[in-house]
């Protein structure tokens, strides 16, 4: 039997009048490679920033490993303006900061390339592994974290070289080629040493070729760290190629969870998503 790694519970998000995401559930199997699609505005990113910590939710509830990192409920002022479902089923409100949510074992990177540019790819990486250390300010300031440093050092050149980056760990992050760039975010998150990986588009701006080489990266960054991946993506052939389910989202509503071999004979996503075909006028 599969074992959950993130179980998403009648999640909405409200801001305001506007309702970005209505009544999400959905949950991702360890190992598993798991798709979140739909059109722009359609709620993607924002579902991914209640799950990371960014966004309190306004109702529902997140879990990693079966272990609650985030609920509310609609309360005061909200609860008048509150248009989503579940109102009195969740009672408890507690929020997770994106930090904890990190070290608990869950990495993201972003739809824009979050790099600190103007540092180079291994500085970049080693921000991500001092997600861990176990040093003070006090113990930093005072040099007494100096066998911590010296194996975080080590370990950043083992990720890059394993990631195929090594040769480029003194290049200033912004010199990089958009491929690279992306590849590099990506290992700034296996830093963190996560059991869960989140994709957001990370194939945005590439071209065919890099797309396949990306599609192939994750396949092999999944066996190589023994991670599950949760990836938002517009590039419909990295989708059908890699993901064991596709959830689909249209107006923050999930209107569809299927397989790569169902979603082309799902109209409901067809219309909702790939478009819908129009009849030529004779």
């Amino acid at each position: 039997m599969s074992k959950s790694v993130l179980k998403v519970n009648d999640i909405t998000m409200q801001f305001g009048g506007v309702v970005a995401v209505d009544n999400l559930s959905l949950e991702v199997n360890q190992n598993e490679i798991v798709s979140l699609i739909g059109p722009n505005g359609a709620g993607k990113t924002t579902a991914f920033n209640v799950i990371t910590g960014v966004y309190a939710p306004t109702n529902g509830a997140v879990y990693f490993k079966d272990k609650m990192v985030t609920s509310n409920y609609p309360k005061g002022s909200v609860k008048k303006l509150y248009a989503g479902a579940n109102t009195e089923k969740y009672t408890t409100a507690m929020k997770k900061t994106p930090d904890q949510i990190t070290k608990l074992g869950i990495a993201r990177t972003f739809q824009n390339i979050r790099l600190f540019k103007e540092l180079t790819a291994f500085e970049n990486v080693l921000i991500g592994k001092h997600m861990r250390a176990k040093a003070n300010f006090l113990s930093a300031a005072f040099h007494l974290n100096h066998k911590e440093e010296r194996a975080m050092r080590e370990e950043t050149i083992q990720l890059l070289d394993i990631l195929g980056l090594c040769d480029v760990k003194d290049a200033v992050a912004h010199s990089l080629p958009y491929g690279q760039q992306r590849h590099l975010e990506i290992a700034r998150a296996l830093a963190t040493n996560p059991e869960l990986l989140l994709l957001d588009e990370p194939a945005a701006g590439m071209n065919p070729q890099e797309t396949d080489e990306l599609t192939a990266f994750i396949y092999d960054i999944r066996s190589k760290f023994n991670l599950t991946v949760f990836m938002i993506e517009h590039h419909m052939d990295l989708v059908m190629d890699i993901s064991n389910c596709i959830y689909v989202l249209d107006f923050g509503k999930l209107i569809a969870c299927v397989t790569p071999e169902e979603i082309q004979n799902n109209q409901r996503v067809i219309d909702a998503y790939l478009g819908v075909q129009e009849d030529d006028e004779e």
